[in-house]
Protein backbone atom coordinates (compact mmCIF):
# COMPACT_ATOMS: atom_id res chain seq x y z
CA UNK A 1 0.00 0.00 0.00
CA UNK A 2 1.06 3.19 -0.81
CA UNK A 3 2.00 5.82 2.03
CA UNK A 4 -0.66 7.89 3.41
CA UNK A 5 -0.51 11.49 4.22
CA UNK A 6 0.56 11.67 8.05
CA UNK A 7 0.12 14.66 9.22
CA UNK A 8 1.40 15.56 13.03
CA UNK A 9 -0.59 18.57 13.85
CA UNK A 10 -3.14 21.52 12.77
CA UNK A 11 -2.99 25.09 13.12
CA UNK A 12 -6.27 27.04 12.27
CA UNK A 13 -6.32 30.85 11.03
CA UNK A 14 -9.31 32.91 11.94
CA UNK A 15 -9.77 36.21 10.00
CA UNK A 16 -11.55 38.45 12.80
CA UNK A 17 -13.57 41.89 12.68
CA UNK A 18 -12.28 43.33 15.22
CA UNK A 19 -8.74 41.64 17.11
CA UNK A 20 -9.01 43.28 20.35
CA UNK A 21 -11.79 42.24 20.78
CA UNK A 22 -11.37 38.45 19.75
CA UNK A 23 -7.92 38.57 21.31
CA UNK A 24 -9.16 39.07 24.53
CA UNK A 25 -12.15 36.62 24.30
CA UNK A 26 -10.18 33.89 23.41
CA UNK A 27 -7.62 34.71 26.18
CA UNK A 28 -9.70 36.14 28.97
CA UNK A 29 -13.15 34.08 28.20
CA UNK A 30 -11.79 30.79 26.87
CA UNK A 31 -8.34 30.83 28.45
CA UNK A 32 -5.95 30.74 25.57
CA UNK A 33 -2.74 31.61 26.45
CA UNK A 34 -0.91 34.60 24.21
CA UNK A 35 2.00 32.73 22.08
CA UNK A 36 2.99 35.82 19.73
CA UNK A 37 0.99 39.08 19.19
CA UNK A 38 1.97 40.52 15.74
CA UNK A 39 2.04 43.98 14.52
CA UNK A 40 2.63 45.69 11.30
CA UNK A 41 3.07 49.76 11.64
CA UNK A 42 2.82 49.90 15.60
CA UNK A 43 -0.76 48.50 15.03
CA UNK A 44 -1.61 45.01 16.29
CA UNK A 45 -3.30 42.91 13.19
CA UNK A 46 -2.55 39.04 14.36
CA UNK A 47 -2.39 36.67 17.43
CA UNK A 48 -1.05 33.07 17.49
CA UNK A 49 -3.00 30.95 20.76
CA UNK A 50 -2.22 28.06 22.60
CA UNK A 51 -4.19 25.78 24.75
CA UNK A 52 -2.16 23.07 25.45
CA UNK A 53 -0.41 21.29 22.47
CA UNK A 54 -3.34 23.21 20.30
CA UNK A 55 -2.49 26.29 18.33
CA UNK A 56 -5.03 28.63 16.58
CA UNK A 57 -4.25 32.23 14.94
CA UNK A 58 -5.96 35.19 14.32
CA UNK A 59 -5.66 37.89 11.91
CA UNK A 60 -7.49 41.13 11.13
CA UNK A 61 -9.64 40.87 8.64
CA UNK A 62 -8.99 43.88 5.76
CA UNK A 63 -13.13 43.77 4.84
CA UNK A 64 -11.97 43.37 1.55
CA UNK A 65 -14.43 40.63 0.93
CA UNK A 66 -17.25 42.60 2.29
CA UNK A 67 -17.89 42.68 6.13
CA UNK A 68 -21.31 41.13 6.29
CA UNK A 69 -20.11 37.62 4.99
CA UNK A 70 -20.88 35.16 7.52
CA UNK A 71 -17.41 33.59 8.84
CA UNK A 72 -17.17 29.73 9.64
CA UNK A 73 -20.58 28.65 8.08
CA UNK A 74 -19.85 25.13 7.41
CA UNK A 75 -16.96 25.14 9.76
CA UNK A 76 -16.18 24.06 13.15
CA UNK A 77 -13.19 23.77 15.80
CA UNK A 78 -13.10 20.42 17.67
CA UNK A 79 -10.95 20.28 20.76
CA UNK A 80 -10.45 17.71 22.69
CA UNK A 81 -9.01 17.68 26.42
CA UNK A 82 -8.53 15.12 29.80
CA UNK A 83 -9.93 18.19 31.18
CA UNK A 84 -13.54 18.19 32.79
CA UNK A 85 -15.96 19.46 30.61
CA UNK A 86 -18.43 20.75 32.79
CA UNK A 87 -15.26 22.56 35.18
CA UNK A 88 -14.58 24.32 32.02
CA UNK A 89 -17.75 25.49 31.48
CA UNK A 90 -18.27 26.89 34.60
CA UNK A 91 -14.97 28.68 34.16
CA UNK A 92 -15.96 30.55 30.61
CA UNK A 93 -19.03 31.25 32.20
CA UNK A 94 -17.10 33.04 35.53
CA UNK A 95 -15.17 34.39 33.19
CA UNK A 96 -18.05 36.39 31.63
CA UNK A 97 -18.21 33.45 28.50
CA UNK A 98 -21.43 32.08 27.52
CA UNK A 99 -21.34 28.61 25.63
CA UNK A 100 -23.93 28.08 22.43
CA UNK A 101 -25.12 25.11 24.09
CA UNK A 102 -24.50 23.34 27.95
CA UNK A 103 -22.24 20.51 28.72
CA UNK A 104 -24.03 17.19 27.64
CA UNK A 105 -22.94 13.48 26.65
CA UNK A 106 -22.95 12.89 23.10
CA UNK A 107 -21.63 9.85 21.17
CA UNK A 108 -19.77 8.72 24.62
CA UNK A 109 -17.88 12.07 25.03
CA UNK A 110 -19.01 14.80 26.87
CA UNK A 111 -19.18 17.99 24.99
CA UNK A 112 -20.10 21.60 25.05
CA UNK A 113 -20.55 24.39 22.21
CA UNK A 114 -19.28 28.06 22.25
CA UNK A 115 -19.11 30.87 19.54
CA UNK A 116 -16.84 33.12 19.16
CA UNK A 117 -17.44 37.12 18.67
CA UNK A 118 -17.23 36.12 14.26
CA UNK A 119 -19.80 33.42 14.54
CA UNK A 120 -16.79 30.81 14.36
CA UNK A 121 -18.06 27.54 16.01
CA UNK A 122 -16.21 25.76 18.77
CA UNK A 123 -16.93 21.87 20.07
CA UNK A 124 -14.61 21.01 23.56
CA UNK A 125 -15.27 17.60 24.32
CA UNK A 126 -13.98 15.28 26.67
CA UNK A 127 -11.34 12.62 25.09
CA UNK A 128 -12.61 8.90 23.82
Amino acid sequence: EPETFRARGISAMLAVKDIQKSLAWYRDKMGFYVEQKFERAGKLTGAALKAGNVRILISQDDGGTGWDRVKGAGFTLQFTTAQDIDALASAIKQRGGWLEAEPKQESGVRVMRLRDPDGFRLVISSSR
